[in-house]
């Protein structure tokens, strides 16, 4: 099982408090990577919100094709992180040339576009450096988005994090989610590592998907650009939710209801049984099979947790006004709040959907038994 670790708070974080928790929960990762995604970013990050962030990994020459390209699209570097690392790197972590995290400006072309344009435009951009660097294998891409940071990378967390000098107050970030590998394929491959993203829509996973071939036959059929990938059975997890959003322009509290539908006993008592029926008709190939625990971030910063019907992976959220955590294990908790309410700690069960909003007063319960009205 892989270990998860995410942390929503008023004050911005480092990351290393995030890669401090997987290291309490390690005998839950066996070190064969970790993947950080970064939101509400502090820093010198703070005064730039609009601009748009590109993180991953490049070669030289991928970088010169990079920069080729980008200048080419308009593209302005407006503020870099420069990653310096020792010429050798830790035991099992990959030498590579360049780690990337880039703001840009937008292209003068782009300045008066709807938000709506921009966001296609840059996952295009994305989708496109991607496909370059897989086919001269010079460019690794994990995002490139306002306001977001990701860092993924094979090798033990800890290890990575002191390599990367990731304590630093250019990477601080208000909301972070981090993971822990447990590798269960043969080969590693960094865009199998979670969390996973999409315009502005994060998550990760604790289990794994049987029903993954049907769900990623439907996403793709949508018509929609950026459901392709795929390297793991959990990144259907991520673009149901971006669906959800974007196509069917639901709230969160819908996501169980498309994920885990309720069985037919309970939907027959459910006070919006007419429409819970449509919806899992209608989204009847997105219905998940687990065990999973899954942790997501929304475009608008709200951090939340749900498990499936199985319930056989470990999560719990907890803290207290201003920070809150959400961890697979009370230790991860522990290790960063150990001065909360425990009594108020809570590990969401099969119905429930564990909610923290940006404003991080308190964390929010909804259940599928709950009205739609009540939820919404």
């Amino acid at each position: 099982m892989c270990r998860l670790f995410a942390v929503t708070s008023n004050d911005p974080l480092s990351p290393m408090l995030a890669l401090e928790a997987l290291d309490v929960m390690r005998e839950g990762h066996d070190g064969s990577g970790m993947g950080l995604f970064l939101t509400d970013l502090g820093g010198p990050f703070e005064g730039m919100k609009d601009a748009p962030v590109l993180s991953g990994i490049f070669t030289n020459e991928g970088l010169k094709r990079l920069d080729r390209f980008m200048m080419r699209l308009g593209f302005v570097t407006k503020y870099k992180v420069s990653i310096k690392v020792p010429a050798t790197p830790p035991p099992g972590v990959p030498k590579r040339d360049k780690y990337i995290i880039r703001a840009y400006e937008y292209p003068d072309d782009w300045e008066h576009l709807p938000q709506a344009e921009k966001g296609r435009r840059l996952m295009d951009v994305r989708l496109t450096l991607r496909n370059m660097g897989e086919a001269a294998q010079d460019m690794i891409v994990y995002s490139f988005w306002p306001d977001v940071i990701m860092i993924k990378e094979i090798g033990e967390p800890r290890h990575i994090a002191e390599y990367l000098d990731l304590d630093r107050e250019d990477l601080r970030a208000r909301v972070i989610l981090a993971q822990g590998r447990q590798n269960t394929n043969y080969a590693i491959n960094l865009y199998a590592c979670h969390p996973f993203f999409i315009q502005g829509v994060a998550t990760m996973t604790n289990g794994e998907n049987t029903a993954f071939v049907p769900i990623r036959e439907y996403l793709s059929s949508r018509g929609f650009a950026g459901y392709v990938g795929y390297n793991s059975d959990s990144e259907v997890f991520t673009h149901i939710l971006h669906f959800m959003l974007n196509s069917l322009k639901l709230p969160l509290e819908y996501y169980k209801h498309i994920i885990t539908p309720l069985q037919e006993t309970d939907l027959t008592r459910h006070p919006d049984r007419q429409f819970l029926w449509h919806l899992k008709n209608a989204c009847r190939p997105l219905i998940i099979d687990g065990p999973n625990c899954v942790i997501g971030c929304l475009p608008d910063k709200t951090l939340f947790m749900v498990q499936d019907r199985k319930k056989l992976r470990p999560g719990v959220v907890g803290g207290q006004p201003g920070c809150f955590v959400f961890s697979s294990e009370v230790c991860g908790l522990d290790a960063v709040i150990p001065d909360r309410d425990k009594s108020k700690d809570f590990q969401p069960m099969h119905l429930d959907t564990a909610i923290v909003t940006p404003s991080r007063r308190e964390v929010k319960i909804c259940r599928q038994s709950d009205p739609l009205s009540q939820a919404a």
